[in-house]
């Protein structure tokens, strides 16, 4: 408890902060910004005044040993109710005009729609959305501090962090946006083939190699007895493209965010094969993302954003208000898309492109809270497809990035009830996936690369 953060011998696994001299690769040290954080702070407050100096205090540890350190301290100072004292201050809002990169994608409806619907003002901020055109953009803005916050797919801060694909950098991922709201889509010429066994040479779209789609659509085609790396081709297309790819013949079909699939349909070039929902019901998809750089730094506006986000994820999680959504996120500065395309998908009464409308309420759904769990089977496929590779510690790299405990505070403050813990089983394409062993789950595919 006692640990100094800012002593290497503390931290004997290293950090990726660079303030503690570790190395090992995807760890990091509690933020300021967290609960873990602020415990962390008051405990150094308290430690440092007691014992004035810190040739004292580590005499003093040397001489009883940590425990017995905590709990003398803890006999004189009343701890943990100087930790809830610090949690609930106010904070400060350090920077009140704030920049967060989205893509034009109804993923991003509750950061979209806090802007004209005003969740970001009732938090105290500025908040400027900016419209950005590709996701290894919305990356590079985002390290390049252009961004202060951004729409990410849920892999993305995972890949950040580890250094898939660029340096590494510590990130996070405090919300999940959207759960569900993908689908299959296909184009008009293989309405009569529809079993994945058939799609032997299809070119198909994803929206970013570090992307749930591409981990989605090589499950399925494996599954299939297809191998996705010899045959059919993925490549990475940006969502706004893919449809006008789709109608070139330039792929064969996507798995995409909404409103595309849905587009694809409108436009009468595409039909939707099927929601994702169908692969794994309730998958994560995108996510708010910071730096952990920024939580540090500006730990009050930080957790503004945070409530914001969340309290507009859970207004558009009602589907009394999915229609009002919508209307806010249609115009030409946040989607561009018809009205009527968007309600079909955040409504979930449809046309499939097959003559049928369809009605599924759950087509997409917004759930902010980031399970450690749907963190580790990323990371399992991440792994099995050789973006990653030797020992990964999945829980602690979970546990670093994504937020939970952050999100949980922030639905309390909110009203809301969070999960009473942060990992739970899954079933995709009707095997349950164990957080607890994701060696055992991995090594049980056939198919892969690692």
């Amino acid at each position: 408890m006692f640990d100094d953060p800012f002593d290497p011998a503390a931290h004997p696994l290293g950090c990726t902060c660079g303030a503690h001299g570790g190395t090992t690769r995807g760890l990091a040290c509690e933020p300021a910004g967290t609960e873990a954080g602020a415990a962390s702070i008051v405990d150094r407050a308290v430690t440092r005044a007691i014992f004035r100096t810190e040739r004292r205090r580590r005499a003093f540890i040397g001489l009883v040993g940590k425990a017995t350190a905590a709990a003398a301290v803890a006999s004189v100072f009343p701890l943990a109710a100087a930790r809830a004292a610090f949690a609930q201050a106010p904070r400060t809002i350090e920077k009140r005009d704030v920049k967060v990169g989205f893509i034009p994608i109804t993923c991003a409806t509750p950061i979209i729609m806090a802007h004209p619907m005003g969740f970001y003002a009732k938090h105290g901020l500025n908040v400027e959305v900016i419209r950005t055109a590709g996701w290894a953009v919305i990356r590079d803005r985002a390290i390049n501090r252009e961004y202060d916050a951004a729409h990410m797919l849920s892999p993305m801060p995972l890949a950040i962090t580890l250094g898939a694909g660029s340096n590494p950098i510590p990130w996070t991922m405090p919300a999940v946006e959207n759960i569900n709201g993908q689908a299959i889509t296909l184009a008009n010429k293989h309405r009569e083939r529809r079993d994945p066994k058939d799609w032997r040479g299809f070119r198909f779209a994803v929206p970013f190699d570090y992307s749930i789609h591409n981990y989605l659509i090589r499950y399925y085609v494996a599954e299939a007895g297809l191998d996705p790396d010899r045959d059919i081709q993925i490549r990475a297309v940006p969502p706004p493209e893919m449809v006008a790819n789709l109608r070139a013949d330039n792929i064969d079909g996507f798995l995409g965010p909404d409103p595309f699939n849905q587009r694809a349909v409108f436009d009468g070039v595409g039909f939707i094969h099927l929601l994702t929902r169908e692969l794994w019901d309730g998958h994560p998809c995108c996510a708010f993302a910071v730096s952990r750089e920024f939580i540090t730094q500006n730990p009050g506006t930080y957790h503004a954003l945070l409530r914001a986000i969340v309290e507009a994820t859970a207004y558009s999680s009602n589907p009394a208000n999915r229609r009002e959504v919508a209307a806010a996120i249609a115009p030409q500065n946040y989607l561009n898309q018809p009205v009527t395309v968007v309600e079909q998908v955040l409504t979930g009464t449809f046309a499939d492109g097959l003559g049928r409308v369809q009605r599924v309420p759950n087509r997409i759904d917004f759930d902010p809270f980031p399970w450690h769990s749907m963190a580790i089977w990323i990371l399992t496929q991440m792994k099995r497809w050789g973006q990653i590779r030797g020992d990964i510690d999945y829980a602690r790299i979970a546990e670093q990035v994504f937020l939970a405990t952050d999100t949980a505070a922030a639905m309390r403050d909110l009203g809301l009830t969070p999960p009473a813990t942060a990992s739970r089983t899954h079933v995709i394409m009707g095997k349950t996936f164990d957080p607890a062993d994701p060696e055992g789950y991995l090594n049980s595919f056939a198919i892969r690369r690692s």
